[in-house]
């Protein structure tokens, strides 16, 4: 049945969708106008800092207190530098410096980069404990495995972050870290045993007083056997409000991912998820156009009018959601950045394992580096640049690089690389080849020929006995891969 426009401006007060282009579309504009909550900012949104301050201007210039948000964790997950990578490494890289004070320095000078360009909330950062190294999706984003440590680096972050005038929210409650399936394809299944300390983080961030808690699509059997966290009201209502006490705003990670919206559609997962107790829907991916946020706010408001949404609920939503505006646009000015301040966290983040009595290290000519480039989950963006061969050819004058996919990296490929590296030195760069056995085939085969390799891991370094030197970065931000390069040829450690 035909719906009211107070119900449906009000159900528009809870909806962050994402949109196609880097200037804002016509109905983007006009649905602002009528109250739109907020937006999403992907990659397909940004060139550089300041096309995204000009975007985001014209976005308030419909509505002043758009709230603004995108994934900007650093390190791997970055939006503001995809197209260059990031300056800054990611959490798992600053849990191993285990540096509060580091920690909140980086999140601070991100946050003031992010306030520059008119981002307003960050869904930043993960807060989730990675104790399953084989997690597809967590990983790097994740400071660790330890809940203590990621609870004290995960406050940091929110300090750092909200210092600058920018709204943290930690994710992805109740924790996505002991999982081994990816959200984005399928429902997560969080054990029992696992859950207190995938909350302890949780529980810190909203003691600092974390702005806002972005849900993630897993199910905690030992809160509720049926519903996705973002569907439930036992753990939204039950477990975060009532009795975390949190009472800030819950975001959802996107609503379109098959986890919940493949159950009940997107515009029924939105409407179950404020129902119990979300209070924004974040639509990104590639559902990103006009028929899409219609179809969500339609959706909200109809089931409003079918009785399985209270209007009170929704207008508490929208409630929580003009508080976190209100106060973003009354934060303060922007710190003042510091623009050396990541490549010193990531030389920091870089542990060397010497396993050669000869002098492997430093490299003065020439190398040859193999990188072995795993496809990546859908958090990253696949344009993302990372690797250690272009800036160690920027050291070493003449380096040659060849990056390998899953695939690719045949014997006979493998051969033709060891030839063509005869002579100079071999670098083997990896990313997680603990959960890629293409890439354990691939070191094996090549450090057989050649034992003297240096081996960089830029993922989770499960084993540091490979190669005659082992360098792990704990990243692949653009920064960690410099990190490594200095390292390589002596200049750094």
């Amino acid at each position: 049945m035909p719906q009211s426009g107070d119900l449906l401006r009000l159900a528009d007060a809870v909806l962050f969708p994402g949109f196609a282009g880097r200037t804002p579309p016509d109905w983007l504009r006009r649905r602002l106008g009528d109250g739109l909550a907020g937006v999403v900012l992907f990659s397909r949104n940004i060139a550089d800092p300041v096309q995204v301050a000009r975007l985001t201007a014209a976005l308030r210039a419909e509505n002043p207190s758009v709230l603004v948000g995108t994934d900007e964790e650093s390190g791997e997950v970055t939006r503001l530098e995809v197209a260059t990578g990031s300056s800054r490494p990611g959490a798992y890289a600053l849990g191993v410096v285990d540096d509060v004070a580091l920690t909140e320095a980086v999140a601070r000078d991100l946050g003031g980069d992010l306030a520059r360009a008119g981002i307003t909330i960050d869904f930043a950062p993960s807060a989730d404990v990675n104790s399953n190294p084989d997690n597809p999706v967590i990983g790097l984003r994740a400071f660790g495995a330890d809940p203590a440590l990621v609870g004290r680096h995960t406050r940091a972050f929110v300090r750092g972050l909200q210092s600058a005038g920018v709204a943290a929210a930690a994710k992805h409650f109740p924790g996505h870290g002991d999982t081994s399936i990816d959200s984005h394809h399928g429902v997560p299944v969080v054990a029992d045993e696992g859950v207190e300390d995938a909350l302890f983080p949780f529980r810190e961030a909203i003691k600092e007083g974390v702005k806002a808690v972005m849900t993630g699509h897993l199910l905690v059997p030992s809160y509720d056997a049926e519903l996705p966290a973002t569907l439930s009201p036992k753990v939204l209502t039950g477990l975060l409000r009532e009795e975390l006490g949190f009472d800030g705003m819950i975001v959802t990670d996107g609503i379109e991912m098959a986890a919940v919206s493949g159950a009940y559609g997107i515009g029924g997962a939105s409407a179950r998820a404020i129902a119990a107790g979300a209070d924004a829907i974040c639509v990104g991916g590639e559902r990103a156009d006009e028929a899409t946020a219609v179809e969500i706010r339609d959706a909200i408001a109809a089931a409003v009018t079918d009785g399985l949404l209270p209007e009170e609920r929704l207008a508490d939503a929208a409630r929580r959601v003009r508080e976190l505006a209100a106060w973003a646009t009354s934060s303060g000015s922007p710190v003042a950045g510091d623009g050396g301040l990541g490549l010193a966290a990531a030389r920091r983040a870089v542990r060397v394992t010497r396993r050669s009595t000869a002098p492997v290290l430093p490299l003065t000519s020439a190398a040859y580096v193999v990188e072995l480039a795993p496809e990546m989950n859908l958090a990253i963006d696949r344009s993302t640049p990372w690797g250690v061969g272009e800036p160690l050819a920027r050291l070493l004058p003449g380096t040659a690089v060849t990056r390998l996919a899953a695939g690719q990296a045949t014997g006979a490929v493998l051969e033709r690389l060891l030839v063509e590296a005869a002579g100079r030195p071999l670098v083997i760069v990896a990313r997680d080849a603990h959960r890629h056995a293409w890439q354990g085939e691939a070191l094996r085969h090549l450090l057989s020929a050649r034992p003297n390799a240096v081996v960089v891991e830029m993922g989770l370094p499960a084993r540091s006995d490979l190669g005659a030197v082992h360098i792990a970065t704990h990243g692949s931000a653009r920064v960690c891969g410099q990190a490594a390069a200095e390292v390589l040829t002596g200049r750094g450690l």
